[in-house]
Parts: C-alpha cells; structure tokens; sequence
C-alpha cells in the first residue's frame, strides 16, 4: 500500500480492525460448533447433571437433542463434503 493510498484509508482503519475481528469471532465460534469434541463433553456434562439431579427430565432430554441434532449436522456436512470431494 503507498503513502497516499494509506493516509486516504486511514479513517477507515477501525472498520477494517472491526471486520477482522469479527471474521476471527466468526472462525471461533464455527470451530467450536462443528467440534465434535465439544459434543460428547456436554453430553458427558448432561449424564453428570442426571445422576446428580440438578436438572429436570426434560431440559436434561431437550439438551440431548440439541447436542444431538448438532452431532448429526456436523457429521452430514462431512458426508457431504467427502460426496463432493469424489465428484
């Protein structure tokens, strides 16, 4: 970048700044959604909280399902990707 072309842009510095912050916010987040990881430590958290029973049947059997749900997608895009990969 020269001189010029930096001293004009430079307003625009924060919202450059903003934007990469929010794309690494972004990568983070997709990360730790598609960790499968991650998962199977909440379903472990969610047995824990069973046996301990500080959670009620249904919020502990609606949060497997989410945690579930999650699995599956993530293991649909894989299949996809891997389907798409070979074509």
């Amino acid at each position: 970048m020269g001189l010029i072309t930096g001293l004009l842009t430079l307003p625009l510095a924060p919202v450059r700044g903003t934007v990469w912050l929010a794309e690494r916010i972004q990568e983070q987040v997709e990360e730790e959604l598609y960790d499968e990881t991650a998962i199977r430590d909440g379903l472990l958290q969610l047995e824990a909280e069973r046996q301990a029973g500080t959670m009620d049947e249904r919020e502990l059997a609606a949060a497997e399902d989410a945690l579930i749900e999650r699995l599956m997608a993530i293991r649909g895009l894989r299949e996809e990707e891997s389907y798409g990969g070979i074509g």
